[in-house]
């Protein structure tokens, strides 16, 4: 399933979703994001194809982008990267939820 997150109540959704797994354990619920950029605690920031599994989110394809390279901020990359922007393979990245700063929803290009 992929999830757009401009729709204000699929935005509620998954942030009731992140919350439950802070207040109490689940049972395995998984929902695939599709192409998501994540902000991690600590600086770190990824792209590729996100699926949520209880605590966890699993970024399949996953790249860490080093360097943005935009002008406008990182929303500025939900389209694909600039020619300045500079991303490092790294394979599959397990993140717990509660690490997690924010998802943006990308478009093609990546």
């Amino acid at each position: 399933m992929h999830i757009e997150l401009n729709d204000l109540n699929e935005l509620k959704e998954l942030m009731a979703a992140i919350v439950k797994t802070e207040t109490q354990p689940t049972a395995p619920n998984t929902r695939d994001l599709g192409t998501q950029i994540i902000v991690a605690d600590r600086g770190f920031v990824y792209v590729g194809n996100v699926t949520l599994d209880g605590d966890f989110a699993t970024v399949n394809n996953a790249r860490n982008i080093r360097k943005w390279g935009t002008t406008n901020g990182l929303g500025e990359l939900v389209n694909g990267p600039t020619s300045s922007t500079i991303v490092d393979p790294c394979g599959t990245v397990l993140l717990p939820i509660k690490a997690i700063i924010h998802f943006i929803s990308c478009k093609s290009g990546w």
